[in-house]
């Protein structure tokens, strides 16, 4: 958690947690009791700005909506990834679902007795990753082939370590999501085939060094809807019921993540603010309703849910320029920071820092400067107008924004800070032309 007191200017009385912790106060936007100008002023633009009241009072839903069956929140590491952030997660008691080595090493360097905490999923899984898991003394494996099940024993003999795992079945249920983030329908690459997995699970058992330890399933990601949750866990209760009649012992049922958030509301409406206590209740019950009396251990893996509301992009106007009928305002930040709009033509409410009052406003096309067309925020949205030298403020950036940053064009990544009340840290430096060009030979 931040120790260390925020070195600016501007500073207000800490508020309580709200539903939004980006708000104007005298006449400036703040995140929770610290003005986004005077962190623009110390840090630069673009800047990552995060609250950690606010990712601490998300698990807290979580946790609390869940409370009456044993459950394990394991955190998406891939939403955000920050070592800060994975560290304060991991001391309020959170697990972790990783993707990747590469996480399996974050999570080890942000609070090391996490890593009996984690969950392994992903399709393509190298050797030295399973073999770093096993060494880690992972809580299990998502398997997602048959061939991967071959490969895990075969390392865990070698290493003559156990392997707990779980396989993710596919259960075919639709939700209705961006079609690059569904993953529960026969035509993705995720999962096995429910109708598949009994058998795998029979020849698996013969293996020596494996445990059949679960079953998993996660059928996508920002799904506004429960019911789909209630349908997916209903297909796997009845394959673990089968499961335990075959003579396997199965202690965990995985529930994956998904639950999504509201974009599109105006994201400084406290009257009009997405209810996150009452959404996670609602997915409580939706998998409490397909889990019916099945009393394995639950494992969740929300990310987006935790994270993308208690973020933002902070980023400066650099031009407003007029093409034929088209404004365009021109920022600091690219897609290389936030490829979200591009890659999804996902939404994100855009704000001025300077509260407008009753400031003129137009429709306008926000974009930055990388060299691409597809290099924008916002087309034809209808904001305040803003002057160059300005600052904005991208919200519901927490998610999916510095995890998928980029060097393109070689830009240097933002750097981030970890507001807590009126406290900072800075917890990732601005990147410097001596980083981006460090791992290249002459």
């Amino acid at each position: 958690m931040p120790t260390k007191k925020a070195v600016v200017s501007g500073k207000t009385a800490a508020p309580k947690v709200s539903a939004r912790p980006f708000a104007y106060r005298n006449r400036g936007l703040h995140c929770d009791g610290v003005s986004m100008a005077a962190l623009a002023e110390e840090h630069g633009t673009p800047l990552y700005v995060y609250s950690a009241g606010q990712i601490a009072q998300r698990f807290r839903f979580f946790d609390e909506a869940f409370a009456e069956r044993a459950h394990t929140i394991c955190y998406a590491v891939k939403a955000n990834s920050s070592l800060a952030i994975l560290r304060m997660l991991a001391k309020l008691g959170a697990g972790f679902d990783i993707v990747s080595g590469g996480e399996l090493e974050r999570v080890r360097r942000a609070h090391k007795p996490a890593l009996g905490r984690v969950v392994f999923s992903g399709v393509g899984k190298q050797v030295w990753e399973i073999d770093a898991a096993l060494e880690a003394g992972i809580l299990l494996f998502n398997v997602e082939s048959e061939a991967e099940v071959y490969l895990l024993a075969e390392r865990a003999e070698a290493l003559g370590r156990v392997a707990r795992f779980a396989l993710r079945v596919n259960p075919d249920v639709f939700a209705e999501t961006h079609p690059y983030i569904s993953t529960g329908l026969s035509e993705h690459k995720f999962g096995i085939d429910i109708k598949a997995a009994r058998g795998i699970y029979r020849r698996a058992a013969k293996l020596k060094w494996l445990d059949a330890a679960g079953v998993s399933v996660h059928i996508g990601s920002q799904i506004r809807k429960v019911d789909p949750f209630a349908a997916a866990l209903a297909r796997v209760t009845s394959l673990i019921a089968e499961l335990r009649r075959d003579g396997h012992d199965i202690r965990y049922v995985d529930a994956g993540g998904g639950l999504g958030i509201d974009y599109g509301v105006d994201a400084l409406d406290e009257a009009g603010a997405f209810d996150a206590e009452h959404q996670v209740r609602k997915y409580a019950a939706a998998l409490g309703k397909g889990l019916a009396g099945e009393g394995a251990h639950l494992l969740l893996e929300p990310g987006r849910f935790i994270v993308a509301q208690a973020g933002a992009l902070l980023t400066r106007v650099l031009y407003v320029k007029k093409n034929g009928a088209k404004t365009f305002v021109i920022t600091d930040a690219g897609m290389n920071d936030l490829i979200r709009p591009a890659l999804y033509h996902a939404h994100h409410e855009i704000v001025p820092v300077k509260e407008p009052g009753a400031a003129r406003r137009g429709e306008v096309d926000v974009v930055g400067p990388v060299c691409e067309s597809g290099d924008f925020f916002a087309r034809d949205r209808e904001m305040s107008a803003v002057k160059p030298g300005e600052l904005v403020a991208l919200l519901d950036a927490g998610a999916y924004g510095m995890s998928q940053a980029s060097n393109y064009n070689t830009r240097a990544r933002a750097a981030e800070v970890l507001v807590d009340g009126d406290e900072v840290r800075l917890v990732r430096r601005r990147e410097t032309m001596r980083d981006l060009m460090a791992q290249e030979i002459l």
